[in-house]
């Protein structure tokens, strides 16, 4: 049994839905690929979601992750903010659950904690330990290095829990 796994991270927004796979073979990591969905702006919600639902599932069929990791809703001042983040929180479990994957959810400040070393860090911050951790990954400030990190720190929550999760029938 290989102890190497891939991990996408999904950091949900029906504006711009960051995404990065990595895989991880013990504490060693290695950047496969992210990027950011757009779904139209001008377009209804059921067609937003199910674009970013359907884009979701090609990137994992592209890459073919065992585990999805995806942040966890948080509530500022905006309850309709709030209701739209969890419409794209389902469409990301939905399309990590349908292809099989196992699914780990994370604060942003628990993701922040564990490859920053703070929960209060900037996106800035976020980004430069991406391109420190991963190598020529590139990545600037935003929501696909939010997305690597969440994957990140889904690898450290499976190496700290000894076993790894496997594809789910």
């Amino acid at each position: 049994m290989s102890s190497r796994i891939r991990i996408i991270g999904l950091d949900p927004s029906l504006v711009a839905c960051g995404w990065g796979v990595v895989e991880a073979e013990g504490l060693k990591l290695r950047h496969i690929g992210h990027g950011v969905i757009r779904p139209n702006p001008k377009a209804d919600l059921h067609l937003r979601l199910r674009e970013l639902f359907e884009t979701i599932v090609d990137v994992i069929q592209l890459h073919d992750p065992e585990e999805a990791a995806v942040e966890e809703a948080f509530m500022k001042n905006n309850p309709s903010s709030a209701i739209k983040l969890g419409h794209a929180r389902a469409a990301c479990l939905l399309a990590a659950s349908t292809s099989g994957l196992g699914v780990g959810e994370y604060s942003a400040r628990s993701v922040k904690k564990s490859v920053v070393g703070t929960g209060t860090a900037d996106k800035a911050q976020v980004a430069h330990m991406m391109n420190v951790l991963l190598p020529g990954c590139g990545v600037k400030a935003g929501d696909a290095s939010d997305a690597l990190a969440i994957a990140i720190c889904h690898s450290h929550r499976v190496n700290a829990a000894g076993a790894l999760y496997r594809r789910v029938s």
